[in-house]
């Protein structure tokens, strides 16, 4: 290997390594994560790939039930949130998302007027950038809002905005279309499970497993009990299940969006 070669593979070497598209990969990695919540494709495309050159960690959702669920996929250390979204707008989603968890919120939207600005900042957000915007200005701000954050807590709790379902894995507490659900350690710790498995199903064996510590049929028959308790307090009709369904000979699967 000549000298030059040698010179232009150490200063390859010197250079931040890119970040990942999570969406594309499926893996986290070591670097950090940036949720961008935002419904147009190019905007999207054009933030991930700023955002990975700056050598972070990034994953994209197009509306607001979408982000949700990447939140809980993924655990962001930092969130970039348009406000002009379908179904669920960005007002909505900082909302939920405050409500679950304290990562920087940085609002991106078109809506510049002084009153959105002070509204965002307001209902919880950390910053407010008005669109157009300029690529290494998004990422300074970045920076600042995970320097000010300092390392980011593991996720304690799950949201499903869909069934206005919401647990707090710490404090063990459900809540069911703004009320509160008792439920006995058991009760919580498979509902827990299959909420943390959402949306795949969910086999009596890990069930057996995670929440007992072994399998055995007569498990596997307190499971069945357990499902039929949690369904008599979260089910409207308990006997036409809509939330926790049966997936024949596997186990079960929380049906939320």
């Amino acid at each position: 290997m000549t000298e030059d070669l040698v010179q232009k593979e150490q200063a390859n070497n010197a250079l931040q390594a890119p970040g990942l598209d999570l969406d594309a990969v499926q893996q986290l990695g070591d670097q950090r994560v940036v949720l961008v919540v935002e419904d147009d494709p190019d905007t999207l495309d054009l933030l991930k790939l700023t955002l990975r050159r700056a050598g972070m960690n990034v994953v994209g959702a197009v509306d607001g039930k979408q982000a949700i669920r990447k939140w809980m996929e993924t655990n962001p250390n930092i969130v970039l949130l348009d406000l002009m979204m379908p179904e669920m707008d960005g007002w909505e989603t900082l909302s939920h998302l405050r409500g679950i968890s304290d990562v920087p919120i940085i609002i991106l939207s078109a809506m510049s007027q002084k009153e959105n600005v002070v509204r965002g900042l307001r209902e919880g957000a950390d910053d407010y950038v008005p669109k157009p915007f300029l690529g290494d200005e998004v990422v300074a701000r970045v920076e600042a809002a995970l320097r000010r954050a300092g390392p980011k807590e593991p996720v304690s709790k799950l949201a499903f905005p869909s069934h206005q379902l919401s647990l707090d894995l710490q404090t063990r507490q459900v809540s069911l279309r703004d009320q509160m659900i008792d439920l006995t350690p058991r009760e919580f710790a498979v509902l827990a499970l299959l909420a943390k498995q959402h949306p795949k199903p969910v086999s009596y064996e890990m069930i057996a497993e995670g929440v007992w510590g072994e399998d055995s049929e007569k498990i596997r028959e307190r499971i069945k009990w357990i499902v039929y308790l949690l369904r008599q307090k979260l089910e409207s009709d308990p006997s036409q299940p809509e939330l926790i369904l049966n997936k024949t000979r596997l186990g079960y699967q929380l049906a939320v969006d």
